[in-house]
């Protein structure tokens, strides 16, 4: 399973971790944490072409799909030619 957006180019990320007993008190880092953006496996419809698309999306390009449309989302991210 790929771990970047196609569309929104969303990828993990390393941030620091912190432990609840000392979160409120003072600055303790307890290490670095890798952040992992929330990928959704999406079988999306395109009327324009008549054709399913299997991809890899993350939850902010569903949501930038159902606001601007399929074909007009996926062919600015250059997934359809």
């Amino acid at each position: 399973m790929t771990k970047v957006c196609p569309i929104t180019k969303k990828s993990s990320k390393v941030a620091g971790g912190y432990s609840n007993t000392v979160r409120a008190t003072k600055f303790n880092p307890t290490g670095m944490v890798r952040k992992y953006a929330n990928l959704q496996k999406k079988r999306i419809y395109v009327p324009e072409l008549k054709k399913y698309f299997t991809l890899t999306i993350s939850t902010k390009a569903i949501k930038t799909i159902n606001k601007n449309g399929a074909y007009a989302t996926l062919k600015k991210a250059g997934i359809i030619k």
